[in-house]
């Protein structure tokens, strides 16, 4: 499935809490509180084998399963945030993913602790999906792996 990173893929050192910061852009006035993301759409080449990988990593049956003509999306509901797998008749391109071209560089998903990856990890290596170990960095620990279209996916736990 490719290279598996072996660094943390998040680059920021310290959480900051958007609540009402002042905007530089429209003259200093306050903004209103920036919301959460509410869902994510991954585009895979081949649903038939994407479906059960994510449905054995997420441990569940999707709360969305449609064709809606234009494409066929399978959507699971994490922590709150819908994720979801697009697959499109007319795909542009059969490529595996690649961080380095414009566009999604990485999922990470959230984990309260370290002894927490520790748990992804055993729970990946039953699963038999490679990954590159926990990494420890300044600014918290990681456990980076990619799905069947080379997407790059993670566990992060802030330090």
């Amino acid at each position: 499935m490719g290279r598996v990173e072996t660094e943390p893929r998040c680059a920021w050192k310290k959480a900051t809490r958007l609540t009402s910061p002042l905007n530089s852009q429209n003259g200093g006035r306050r903004m209103p509180k920036f919301p959460a993301i509410t869902h994510v759409a991954l585009t895979v080449s081949d649903l038939g084998r994407s479906r059960p990988w994510y449905q054995q990593l997420f441990g569940s049956d999707p709360v969305i399963d449609e064709d809606t003509g234009h494409f066929h999306h399978v959507v699971w509901l994490i922590g709150g945030t819908l994720v979801g797998l697009h697959q499109f008749p007319d795909l542009k391109s059969a490529e595996p993913f690649d961080e380095r071209r414009p566009g999604l560089d990485h999922l990470a998903f959230a984990c309260g602790t370290r002894s927490e990856l520790e748990e992804w990890e055993r729970h990946l290596n039953k699963l038999g999906i490679t990954h590159g170990g926990i990494v420890d960095a300044s600014y918290g620990s990681g456990l980076s792996f990619r799905d069947p279209d080379n997407i790059a996916l993670e566990f992060f736990a802030p330090g």
